[in-house]
């Protein structure tokens, strides 16, 4: 099987800033994630989270991070150099085919979806703190919508892997 075509003006390492800017957004959705359960339910709350990591923090990482161009390399977010102390090097090859990649939109549509059935429920169930629950719904949107477009096109736009992947917010002729 031949090499994935690469996007060569792709940058070989992404800068740091990039790395932390694309962390913070990801913790700020998880712990959004997770506050926006807990006003329904506690034990829900704790559910959501342990998916949270287990999926984005090492499911992913493994199937989808192991066989990609920035494995222990500086990507968009840092995830090439977590996935390289976790697991070994996967291959390249089968990038594009991974069940990661099959799985990544459904987790982080999960990641979304649920939090905002649990607040908009909570809000119904009770009127005590509907303030503070409408204002976790508000940032958990505004994340989620920065995370899946602005944020996730600026990443793909310098992504070495971006015609190859099926997850890329950029087309090939922009």
């Amino acid at each position: 099987m031949a090499k994935p075509k690469l996007y060569e003006q792709g940058l070989e390492e992404y800068p740091r800033s990039s790395t932390i800017i694309g962390n913070i957004a990801m913790a700020a959705w998880i712990a959004l994630g997770t506050i926006g359960c807990w006003f329904l339910s506690p034990v829900g709350a704790w559910i959501f989270l342990a998916f949270a990591v287990i999926m984005v923090g090492v499911a992913l990482r493994k199937l989808v991070c192991t066989n990609c161009y920035y494995y222990d390399r500086w990507c968009s977010i840092g995830w090439g150099k977590l996935s390289a102390l976790m697991f070994p090097k996967g291959d390249e090859d089968k990038f594009s085919t991974s069940l990661g990649q099959k799985i990544a939109p459904i987790t982080y549509g999960i990641l979304t979806v649920i939090p905002i059935v649990f607040l908009v429920t909570s809000m119904f169930d009770s009127s005590r703190l509907l303030i503070p629950k409408i204002i976790v719904l508000v940032l958990l949107l505004a994340v989620s919508f920065y995370s899946g477009t602005s944020g996730r096109k600026k990443g793909c736009s310098n992504c070495k892997m971006r015609l190859v992947c099926g997850g890329s917010a950029v087309k090939e002729s922009e």
